[in-house]
């Protein structure tokens, strides 16, 4: 009887832990670049009160007795799959169109991962994003720095190349510099660090950099004026918020029927 208990206490842990991806999921909904969560589950291993028996002396086989203990979590995805492109005409606004992540950088040299590229020039003329990390350099850890003085225009290409316009409405022609790709082997094993931001982790890989357009690496090619939005999809989201809803109600019944089962046995004992 209380195998029951503890299974049904593990499948509420379980489908709680479901929830509150859901719930993480839609409340990121309108996030630019954010990547869906998604829980998978597994048994917890079971009780054999037999052993399975082959066939010998005339007898067939018997299939072993198991009792199984519960679900746990297996596994919290990472879903990577492409959200969709919303139009902004923003000039440093930056949608991904492949498989890369732009690097941002601080003066320390910490690198931080993120599909979200809607960037700005701050009062240093360093390229950053909203909360002031520097984007850098194809190259993976040069900040992209102007000098907005001597600057009257820019604009940025598909392959992440920055030409200037000067002051005197004269160019060179030539790059300024170029935005940099990353790209992991196993994007999945980025962790969230919160902000739209993942870093690397021991199961990701080392990023690959390169600039956008790069055949070798694959980093993808980058879409000017736009920007790559959550890859949540809310219907989804909302019919699996009522399949844990009610896995959650089946395993708190389980633990009721049990409940009330005990409290039979313990009035008999009484009787």
């Amino acid at each position: 009887m209380l195998r029951s208990l503890y299974s049904g206490i593990s499948g509420m842990r379980g489908f709680q832990t479901k929830l509150d991806t859901i719930g993480n999921n839609v409340a990121n909904v309108n996030t630019a670049g954010f990547k869906a969560g998604r829980v998978m589950f597994k048994d917890i291993m079971s009780q054999t009160l037999q052993g399975a028996g082959g066939p010998t002396n005339g007898f067939g086989g018997t299939n072993a007795l198991q009792i199984g203990l519960g679900s746990s979590i297996a596994a919290i995805d990472t879903v990577m799959n492409d959200g969709s492109t919303q139009i902004t005409n923003r000039p440093l606004d930056f949608a991904i169109q492949g498989n890369g992540f732009f690097t941002l950088v601080n003066d320390a040299g910490e690198k931080f991962y993120t599909r979200q590229g809607n960037f700005y020039f701050d009062n240093g003329g360093n390229l950053v994003n909203s909360d002031g990390w520097k984007v850098a350099a194809n190259d993976g850890a040069t900040p992209i720095t102007i000098d907005l003085e001597a600057v009257k225009s820019y604009t940025f290409d598909s392959k992440g190349n920055l030409y200037l316009v000067n002051n005197d409405g004269t160019t060179d022609g030539t790059a300024a510099a170029t935005i940099g790709l990353a790209k992991f082997s196993n994007p999945s094993g980025l962790e969230k660090v919160g902000g739209s931001l993942f870093r690397e982790s021991g199961n990701s890989g080392t990023a690959a950099f390169g600039g956008p357009g790069s055949t070798d690496v694959g980093l993808g090619t980058l879409q000017v004026g736009a920007l790559e939005m959550s890859n949540v999809d809310l219907t989804n989201e909302f019919s699996e918020m009522i399949v844990a809803q009610r896995g959650f109600q089946a395993n708190s019944r389980t633990i009721t029927v049990a409940d009330e089962i005990l409290q039979e046995v313990v009035n008999l004992k009484r009787g």
